[in-house]
């Protein structure tokens, strides 16, 4: 099961903080290095020092790590055009010498839209331009070097296209998430090489992934060809003392995080990831929302991840 640390920065970090968490997680193995694509802080807190985008991140990061894979878990299709998303993801796939990986959803939170001028149509219509982006995405990306690529779609119109640049990998993975019963389930068979569910129960998890599972068939995809994830936060103590030290650290309190996420003991973290894997989740995104406490990262590569 790959192991993958997914930060939060919009709660508060500057690069720099996530920089040097993507070091420890490249250095301790970890499988990727993935970020929110938000621009407004959530619950409590002031957020300082603000914001920083996604993509400009990524592409720093890409030129500052060698091997750990990089994403967005996941990029708002209401934030972007999608060509030059296209451009902006090709770019860093290239930085990065082909480690990039692009989470796409509807976007959901309207207050950081309201906050930044971002229009923000109702949940129907984010759907139509979520599915047209993929398919501009796409279509840019694997449309032959000298041939042009046209679109004619409701949000978007491309009209000769050069289609540059490409990105190393053909195709970029992408990852549609969620746990919508019908369109999420169509648009990840029909674009995605992963699915994701974030923070949901394990039963909650199994629906979902039967329901791309379905998807798949219906779409007349190898079974074998789509990666099922889940997202969950992580909170692991060496001792209950540390559980719960950790757990005060990020505003939560240790019996809600029991509840709804992975966290405890070393055991029973490797217990309830065990759960997730025999459900067939073979990757898991573990949100660390103290990018100070390194020492947190290092207990989950040596102690957990060698169960794993």
């Amino acid at each position: 099961m790959d192991l993958r640390i997914f930060i939060e920065p919009q709660q508060g970090a500057s690069y720099d903080d996530q920089f040097r968490m993507a070091q420890h997680a490249e250095r301790l193995g970890f499988d990727a290095f993935f970020r929110s694509d938000h621009y407004l802080v959530m619950g409590d807190g002031d957020g300082l020092p603000g914001p920083t985008d996604s993509w400009v991140t990524l592409g720093a990061l890409a030129r500052e790590t060698s091997s750990i894979r990089l994403g967005t878990l996941v990029t708002a299709a209401t934030f972007r055009l999608p060509g030059l998303l296209a451009i902006s993801v090709a770019q860093v796939d290239a930085m990065s010498d082909g480690r990039i990986e692009l989470g796409l959803g509807t976007g959901w939170f309207e207050e950081e839209h309201a906050a930044y001028g971002i229009p923000f149509p109702p949940v129907g219509e984010r759907f139509d331009i979520l599915t047209e982006q993929l398919e501009v995405l796409t279509g840019l990306w694997s449309t032959p070097v000298g041939e042009r690529f046209n679109y004619q779609g409701a949000h978007y119109q491309l009209a000769d296209s050069p289609a540059l640049p490409k990105p190393v990998q053909s195709p970029v993975p992408l990852i549609v998430g969620g746990s919508g019963p019908k369109r999420t389930p169509a648009l990840a068979a029909r674009f995605a090489a992963e699915y994701n569910v974030p923070f949901e129960s394990l039963s909650d998890t199994v629906a979902a992934f039967d329901r791309v599972r379905s998807a798949v068939a219906t779409a007349e995809r190898p079974a074998e060809s789509m990666i099922y994830s889940a997202a969950q936060v992580v909170c692991v103590g060496a001792t209950e003392a540390d559980l719960v030290r950790r757990a005060a650290t990020i505003g939560r309190e240790p019996a809600e995080l029991r509840d709804n996420g992975l966290a405890g003991t070393i055991d029973e973290v490797i217990a309830k990831a065990t759960a997730y894997r025999e459900a067939g989740a073979t990757r898991l995104y573990l949100q660390v929302l103290d990018l100070a406490d390194f020492e947190h990262v290092e207990l989950i590569a040596t102690e957990i991840m060698p169960h794993l």
